[in-house]
């Protein structure tokens, strides 16, 4: 399978049914979608962030190819926002499919608007500076939401969180998952119309 059927695959998947099929890789819940009904497949880009440093943003934003998700690891810090208007705009302009955030953003009303899928722990007034510390890691493993990174994952997001995997992960649980998919219209009719859960789910 070539990487852009499996790109049409993992679009065309639920990715909670992943989740029946995985467990490592999820995103502590906390991660939320800041703009809401989207679903994000794309590859990271990874930024380990240090000092609240602006410039360090803004040097990842100049790495972004069409296709990417920036995924930021702040070290912890849940105060600064290093994400907000401009970076979305920046970010959609160089073809990213959404960016995550292990901490917070600001500008939530604008990113709403913009469309940009953008996931994050929550908002915050606070921002981050820039002082151009030198001391930030583009393209390194970093760990988001407890959950260790590798620059070129795949980043699966959706309303319901977020999920990390790479391609040996998502080749081994696809055609499964898809299936599940496809069974489960069936499984609902069936409860719909009265029949005992006993003989639709296993039990």
């Amino acid at each position: 399978m070539d990487e852009s059927q499996l790109i049409e695959q993992l679009k065309a998947v639920s990715f909670p049914t992943l989740g029946h099929f995985l467990e490592e890789g999820f995103a502590d819940p906390q991660l939320r979608a800041m703009v809401p009904n989207v679903k994000v497949v794309g590859r990271a880009l990874t930024l380990k962030l240090l000092g609240a440093d602006a410039i360090a943003v803004n040097r990842a934003l100049a790495q972004i190819r069409p296709g990417d998700v920036l995924v930021i690891d702040t070290g912890g810090d849940h105060r600064h926002a290093p994400v907000g208007a401009v970076t979305s705009c920046a970010a959609r302009c160089a073809g990213a499919v959404g960016i995550v955030v292990d901490g917070a953003v600001t500008d939530l009303l604008e990113l709403r608007e913009a469309g940009l899928p953008v996931f994050a722990r929550g908002t915050s007034l606070l921002t981050t500076k820039l002082h151009g510390r030198n001391d930030s890691a583009i393209n390194q493993p970093v760990h988001c939401a407890g959950v260790m990174v590798q620059p070129g994952d795949w980043v699966l997001a959706d309303d319901n969180g977020v999920l990390f995997l790479d391609t040996a992960a998502a080749l081994a649980v696809i055609e499964q998952a898809l299936a599940s998919d496809r069974a489960e219209p069936h499984l609902l009719e069936r409860l719909c119309a009265g029949e005992p859960v006993t003989q639709v789910l296993r039990v």
